[in-house]
C-alpha cells in the first residue's frame, strides 16, 4: 500500500475502541477468518495497525479498499464532526422520478468534468441514505484522502447534509447536487451540528411531535398533592397547561439532540431615559448562544416545570418549526418589535 493508504487506515482504527475493531473489520469483508482470528484486540493500536498493515499488504489491498473501510466507520459512527444542512429548491418536474443509478451518473459525470483529479465513492446504506465520500484534487495534484468531504442526501427529500466541505470546493459540490437531483437552486440550512442523526431527526420529523388537546391528562406523577381541592385543581391545570405548551414548541421527549442555538443580535436601544443610546443609527451586535447536551429537552423541562413563563417565544420555537439553529434578530423600524428574521449566508 502507498503512503496515504496506510495513513487513512492508521486514522481509522486509531479512533476505533479496541473492543469495536473486529466488529468493524468483519464488516469490511477484506481481511479472511483466520485473519482476523490472528489479531488480538487487547494489545496497543499501534500493534494492531501494524498486524493489519501486513494482512492488507498480503491481500494486496489498495486505497480503494481502505476508503471504503472508512466509509463503513463514518456510517457506522455518524455523529462525529461538524455537519450542516442545505435544503434543495425550485424542484423540477420529473425530481420525484430521479433513481439512484441516474443520481449517481450525473453527480460523478458533472465533478469529474470540472475537476481533473477528484475521487467519488458512493454506497446506500439501509435507511436509503446515500453516503458520498470525496477526497478533492485539482488540475495539478492528486485527490487527497485525508481530508474527504462527506455528502448524506436522502433521495426526494429536499435536504442534503455535509460534513467538512472547504470554501473553494462548495460551488462545484451545489452544483453537482443541483444537477444531479433536478431542481434549480440549493441554499443553506442554517443548521449545524455535531449529530447527524439529530439533524435528519429534526429536519426529516423523525422524532414524536405531541401536539395535547384540551382534555389530554399529564402523567400522574408529575401532579402535586395539596391540602386543599380548590388550589390542587388550580395547581394542576397550570402543570398542565406549562406541559402543553413545552409539547407544542419542543415535541415529546426523547428530542433530537442538539447542542447549540445561535441567535445574533442586530437591534437598537428601545429605552426612553437614555437618548444617547436611543438616537444612535448603529445597530447594537451581539451573539447570544444556548448550549446544552440536548438542547430542546432542556428548554422542554424549563416550560414544562415553570422556570419559564409561557407561552414559549417563536425566537425559541422556531429551532423545531423551521428547523434551524442559527437566527438573525433584526429591527423593522421605530415602534416595531424585533423578530427572528432568515438567517444570512
Amino acid at each position: 500500500m502507498d503512503a496515504q493508504a496506510t495513513s487513512v487506515l492508521n486514522r481509522i482504527i486509531r479512533r476505533i475502541p479496541n473492543k469495536n475493531i473486529e466488529n468493524l473489520l468483519k464488516k469490511w469483508n477484506s481481511l479472511s477468518a483466520d485473519q482476523l482470528r490472528a489479531l488480538d484486540y487487547t494489545r496497543p493500536k499501534w500493534m494492531i495497525v501494524e498486524h493489519v498493515i501486513n494482512f492488507c499488504e498480503e491481500n494486496r489491498l489498495n486505497l480503494k479498499h481502505i476508503t471504503n473501510l472508512e466509509m463503513i466507520y463514518h456510517i457506522e459512527n455518524p455523529d462525529q464532526g461538524t455537519w450542516h444542512a442545505c435544503q434543495l429548491a425550485e424542484a423540477q418536474d420529473d425530481a420525484v422520478c430521479v433513481e439512484l443509478t441516474q443520481f449517481k451518473e450525473q453527480f460523478k459525470a458533472h465533478l469529474q468534468g470540472v475537476i481533473r483529479n477528484i475521487s467519488i465513492k458512493m454506497k446506500k446504506h439501509e435507511d436509503e441514505a446515500i453516503w458520498i465520500r470525496i477526497a478533492w484534487g485539482d488540475n495539478f495534484s492528486k485527490p487527497n484522502h485525508l481530508k474527504p468531504t462527506y455528502v448524506v442526501h436522502h433521495l426526494h427529500t429536499s435536504y442534503v447534509f455535509i460534513s467538512n466541505l472547504m470554501a473553494k470546493h462548495k460551488i462545484f459540490l451545489c452544483q453537482a447536487l443541483v444537477i444531479a437531483t433536478k431542481h434549480g437552486s440549493i441554499k443553506d440550512g442554517h443548521l449545524s451540528t455535531r449529530s447527524l442523526t439529530a439533524m435528519r431527526d429534526l429536519l426529516l420529523r423523525h422524532y414524536q411531535q405531541v401536539f395535547p388537546n384540551a382534555h389530554s391528562r399529564i402523567p400522574q406523577e408529575r401532579k402535586t398533592l395539596s391540602s386543599h381541592p380548590c388550589i390542587g385543581k388550580e395547581h394542576s391545570d397550570h402543570e398542565e397547561m406549562r406541559h402543553q405548551m413545552s409539547c407544542e414548541a419542543f415535541g415529546h421527549s426523547p428530542s433530537p439532540k442538539l447542542e447549540t442555538a445561535v441567535y445574533r443580535l442586530e437591534t437598537r436601544y428601545r429605552g426612553n431615559g437614555n437618548h444617547t443610546l436611543s438616537d444612535r443609527e448603529e445597530f447594537f451586535r451581539g451573539v447570544v448562544r444556548f448550549s446544552s447536551s440536548s438542547l430542546l429537552d432542556s428548554l422542554r423541562h424549563c416550560v414544562a416545570s415553570g422556570m419559564a413563563e409561557g407561552p414559549v417565544t417563536p425566537l425559541l420555537s422556531a429551532i423545531t418549526q423551521r428547523g434551524r439553529n442559527y437566527f438573525v434578530i433584526t429591527d423593522k423600524g421605530p415602534g416595531v418589535s424585533s423578530q427572528a428574521s432568515a438567517p444570512r449566508a
